[in-house]
């Protein structure tokens, strides 16, 4: 099988997660308006940077569409599509250091100002919804689902004795930017 096809594969199962996660896992979300944190809602977007950034862009879109069918209010829905985005900019820097926790840490900040900026139509200029509640909330359940990520390629990696950037296949990864 050809590297497009493994790598449009991987998208696409990973694509399934993120929509399925916000709808079946619910039960695992907090929820402080405007911000929720749904326990693994970013690592679909996390493991796809290790593929490709065409293959976060779609996993990003598809947990837009995942919060879409879930019902959930629109600024949550908003905050998914910051993934397209978040997970875009990550791939990049993995592609360009090829180093996972410098990619995590330098979207973590991203993702959390991303969230907050899109969240300012619905409920305007008040500080501490804005930065308090989505940007420091999104930071924080950002890290954490790295955390998570981490460890699921690890474990992929060790179980198939391969290193983690590998783990999908070489794919945009191993070139430079």
């Amino acid at each position: 099988m050809n590297n497009r096809i493994k790598e449009m594969t991987y998208a696409g199962l990973l694509t399934a997660l993120a929509i399925i996660i916000p709808i079946q896992f619910g039960f695992l979300k907090i929820y402080i308006p405007p911000f929720s944190a749904t326990l693994t809602a970013h690592v679909p977007m996390m493991l796809s940077m290790f593929i490709s950034p065409f293959a976060a862009i779609v996993v990003g879109i598809g947990s837009t569409l995942g919060f879409l069918i879930s019902g959930v209010p629109m600024p949550i829905v908003a905050r998914a599509a910051t993934h397209i985005i978040v997970g875009y900019i990550g791939a990049r820097i993995i592609i360009t250091n090829r180093s996972y926790v410098k990619a995590a840490a330098i979207t973590a900040p991203i993702h959390g100002i991303l969230e907050a900026i899109v969240v300012i139509p619905f409920v305007g200029f008040d500080v501490y919804q804005l930065l308090i509640v989505t940007a420091v909330g999104g930071f924080l359940h950002h890290c954490v689902d790295s955390i998570i990520a981490y460890g699921i390629v690890t474990a992929v990696a060790k179980a198939s004795k391969k290193d983690i950037y590998t783990v999908f296949g070489e794919f945009n990864v191993s070139k430079t930017a």
